[in-house]
């Protein structure tokens, strides 16, 4: 089923990949209500045709790896088939274990959505992912890499470790997120990098069966070198 409304250079075109009408119910309301348009597919083939038939016309596509019906990460691999720079947001619910996530990463996903958030907060979780460059480098490419990084939430030093780092923000596996917007002072330093790196962040998107995702906001210009290098050399290899 489409669902079309008059479009903008503000709108954008979502595409729904979920089996439960529940949650197309839930994302596709609002995001139609705020003027966008929604294309829902509810099995892999509806998927792939929906982006056969117009590969350059979505904008994003939220996905439920449940649609497979077998290898969930092979599902993605065919979606870069028919579109390769698509922003692609997968449910957190549909993810089975930390080896997917990984799979995924290196697959370019550009994040994770609870499924069971409140309508209210649909469209701030996917604004990230609708308007990158109202967020400051949100779209920069992110290397997978696991190190450790601390961060403190009120009176309270929180150590976990990385899911990847960009030049814009890196993503935290952890059980127990924060809220999105929440600022977040964290230390890190990367692989063969002589330096601890400081910085000033804020959560972009919050997912308890996953993480949390960082935009950095604040840091010394010669961290974010250190960063913007590691993360070159490391596309280059």
């Amino acid at each position: 089923m489409v669902s079309m409304n008059m479009s903008t250079a503000g709108f954008r075109t979502i595409l729904l990949a979920n089996t439960e009408d529940r949650v197309l119910e839930r994302f596709g309301d609002p995001l139609r209500e705020a003027g966008h348009r929604t294309i829902e597919a509810t099995d892999e083939v509806s998927l792939l045709q929906s982006l056969k038939s117009r590969p350059d016309s979505v904008d994003l596509l939220l996905l439920d790896l449940r649609l497979a019906a077998s290898d969930r990460p092979g599902l993605v691999r065919k979606i870069r088939a028919h579109t390769a720079n698509l922003p692609v947001v997968v449910f957190s619910g549909s993810v089975d274990n930390a080896a997917e996530i990984r799979q995924l990463a290196a697959l370019g996903i550009a994040g994770y959505v609870n499924e069971h958030c409140t309508i209210q907060a649909v469209l701030s979780s996917l604004a990230p992912h609708l308007f990158p460059d109202r967020f400051n480098r949100r779209s920069s490419p992110r290397i997978v890499v696991a190190i450790p990084i601390s961060y403190r939430v009120e009176n309270a030093i929180i150590t976990a470790v990385t899911l990847n780092v960009g030049s814009g923000g890196l993503a935290i596996r952890t059980m127990n997120p924060l809220d999105i917007s929440a600022k977040v002072h964290s230390r890190f330093s990367l692989p063969g990098v002589y330096r601890e790196i400081e910085v000033e962040s804020r959560v972009a998107w919050s997912d308890s069966l996953v993480g949390m995702g960082l935009q950095f906001e604040q840091m010394a210009a010669a961290d974010q070198a250190a960063i913007d290098e590691y993360v070159e050399y490391q596309l280059k290899a």
